[in-house]
């Protein structure tokens, strides 16, 4: 079973930048489906952010234009760059991963998930 774990999180304000990465042991990415959730108090988990087997990359619209995922197989890391952060940005953020997929899937594709790590932007 892969073992994915969070690095990058933090405390920004408004406007700021943080990069996340993911690394991933037990398991290569190459061909992997990957992405970025999260999840604020009280609110159900969604995807910010996935990249397929071809590198098709699709974001969730409040974050558009801000945040960039990108895999690095030679490092076996999934990366999260998010620029222009806002206070609504705040949550705990988790990658996830599965098997080979072209185009969207659901977040019960994902086999395995990190512990998350939070990310906080004040106003």
């Amino acid at each position: 079973q892969a073992q994915l774990v969070e690095l990058g999180g933090g405390s920004v304000q408004a406007g700021g930048s943080l990069r996340l990465s993911c690394v991933v042991r037990k398991y290569f990415i190459s061909r992997a489906c990957m992405g970025w959730f999260r999840q604020a108090p009280g609110k159900e988990r969604e995807v910010v952010a996935d990249i397929d087997t071809g590198g098709e990359t699709r974001y969730t619209d409040s974050v558009k234009g801000r945040f960039t995922i990108s895999k690095d197989n030679d490092e076996n890391s999934l990366d999260l760059q998010m620029n222009s952060l806002k206070p609504e940005d705040t949550a705990m953020y988790y990658c996830a991963a599965g098997g080979a997929c072209a185009g969207p899937v659901t977040r019960t594709f994902y086999t395995d998930w990190g512990q998350g790590t939070q990310v906080t932007v004040s106003a």
